[in-house]
């Protein structure tokens, strides 16, 4: 935060902690740096953030008025609940911090789960990042009064030698991380650190410090290994030479290298590689939702500018039109005269993207033909979600539980992998699929995703959700968490794919509320076809 107060061009930090004492007592060292500070939430308007027409005093006027915007001076913008901010927020803070201008941005990430993080192109943006889901109220540091004014005057004097940029550079590289602006933000960084010791060079010693503050939560792979180093030719006598005039000044790689690893996760490649399988956005065919800046035109209606809102011109005019002749005369002007409560803003009807979660029975009691019809079907129907850009989940459950294969994605050929590798025998816990489905579809709501569950089995539920092999309490689980599922209003499609239609499954897709389509006999392409058509496509 010290080094964050000295040069702005840091950009600001990224601080995932639930609201509590923890997160309070790292905020109070927020005084250090300038005011004023400015507390905006994901879901603030165009107009808060850069100003715009002040309509309502504009027309009460007669002139233009322009209302200033929370950006309009320098200082520190503290964006709350900082994982929920849309992408058209990020892009907009992304370029203030781009612009160069003296704000520094504290996005404040409150996410409970792995899949709930700050805009990763915001983040990028962001020099330093901090974690305090583990940390306790007796090891978070009290802070102490902190001036900067002779750090930020001494900050342009610091020189940052060659060999030290291009180290840094090295090291970046080495820990995979592929954006410029890291390097940058710890060679900042680094000098930072050095007009706070009151230093005329960097060293290293502050290039350690800006290497762990700056590259380690950046880190996408770990170094190469020993074997590799040692196959590096011997440098000659002259590089010797000019290593030992260095030595005071440079870290060597090595201990610079195994300094960053003490900090970073032991599971951090299997937390990469489960933050690549959750990424991927773009547009589906979802519900329809009401907006104000885009997709199909709606009716205006009544209101006022605000939160992105545009302004309907022609309806405006056309609500103040009825009462011209009598503002005119309460007046005394000619002009045409339009007040506040004339104001009609656009609408548009916008398609959010869709999730198809399919939940498949692997279990004995569903015949290896019927199996493979059914992942036939499926690749059918991944072929026409990737051309609509629909978002896919693949669930099986089978033995006594059910787990993910493949979460929320756009790939195809992954998908195919997954469901081809698909094992099928043992018993049918229908429960516990029907809570994996439901699980991911809650966590793609909160994502802005639409989803819809998609359910194929022949309905011969045999085990409960406590592993117990128990037909009775199966049904009753199934119908339990059929119920929940109803109750959060999520969209369902049951396929019954036994040899002959299960009343109990058509009870079920009751509870569900779902559509409920035997198919006995049907291939690969027309159970395809028959759950295109229910789900509307």
């Amino acid at each position: 935060m010290q080094l964050l107060a000295i040069d702005p061009a840091l950009g600001g930090m990224a601080l995932r902690a639930r609201s509590g004492p923890v997160r309070d007592r790292l905020v109070g060292l927020l005084d250090w740096l300038p005011q004023p500070q400015q507390r905006i939430h994901p879901a603030i308007s165009d107009e808060a953030l850069f100003g715009g027409l002040d309509l309502s005093a504009t027309l009460a006027r007669g002139q233009f008025v322009q209302e200033q915007g929370l950006l309009s001076r320098p200082g520190t913008v503290i964006l709350t609940m900082a994982e929920r901010a849309a992408t058209q927020l990020a892009a907009r803070l992304a370029m203030v911090l781009d612009a160069g201008t003296t704000h520094r941005l504290i996005a404040l990430d409150e996410g409970a789960e792995p899949d709930e993080a700050l805009n990763p192109k915001l983040a990028e943006r962001l020099a330093f990042a901090a974690d305090l889901s583990d940390v306790t109220i007796s090891e978070a540091i009290a802070p102490d009064p902190f001036d900067p004014s002779a750090a930020i005057t001494h900050l342009h004097q610091v020189a940052v030698p060659n060999d030290i940029a291009e180290q840094v550079t090295r090291i970046a590289a080495q820990f995979g991380i592929d954006s410029l602006r890291a390097p940058l933000f710890a060679l900042r960084a680094a000098k930072a650190h050095a007009a706070l010791r009151g230093k005329m060079t960097v060293d290293a010693n502050d290039v350690e410090i800006a290497c762990l503050l700056v590259l380690a939560h950046r880190a996408t792979q770990m170094p190469g290994s020993d074997e590799e180093e040692a196959e590096a030719p011997e440098p000659d006598q002259t590089d010797r030479d000019d290593q030992d005039q260095t030595d005071t000044l440079n870290l060597p790689d090595e201990l610079l290298l195994e300094a960053i690893k003490a900090l970073l996760p032991d599971n951090l490649l299997d937390r990469i590689a489960a933050q690549k399988a959750r990424q991927g956005k773009g547009s589906g065919s979802g519900a329809a939702r009401k907006g104000n800046r885009r997709g199909r035109p709606m009716p205006s209606r009544a209101g006022r500018l605000g939160d992105g809102a545009r302004i309907d011109i022609v309806g405006t005019l056309r609500a103040a039109a009825p009462w011209q002749t009598i503002r005119k005369q309460a007046t005394g002007r000619d002009s045409v005269q339009v007040r506040s409560d004339d104001i009609r803003v656009k609408r548009f009807e916008e398609k959010s993207d869709r999730l198809l979660v399919f939940t498949v029975d692997a279990s004995g009691s569903s015949a290896l033909s019927r199996l493979a019809e059914a992942k036939g079907a499926i690749e059918l129907l991944l072929a026409q979600a990737y051309a609509r850009r629909d978002h896919v989940a693949l669930v099986s459950f089978r033995g006594t539980g059910a787990e993910v294969l493949l979460p929320p994605t756009r790939s195809l050929v992954q998908t195919k992998r997954r469901l081809a590798a698909l094992p099928g025998g043992g018993g049918t816990p229908l429960a516990a699929g029907i809570v994996t489905a439901l699980e991911q579809a809650i966590t793609a709501t909160r994502k802005g995703l639409t989803p819809t569950i998609v359910i194929l089995t022949d309905g011969r539920a045999n085990v409960a959700l406590d592993g117990a092999g128990n037909r009775a309490q199966a049904a009753a689980d199934a119908q339990r968490m059929a119920q929940a599922v109803r109750a959060q209003r999520i969209d369902a499609l049951i396929i019954d794919t036994g040899n002959r239609p299960e009343p109990a499954l058509a009870a079920l897709a009751q509870t569900l509320g779902a559509i409920y389509l035997p198919l006995p006999r049907a291939d690969a392409a027309r159970l395809s076809a028959s759950v295109a058509t229910a789900l509307g496509d």
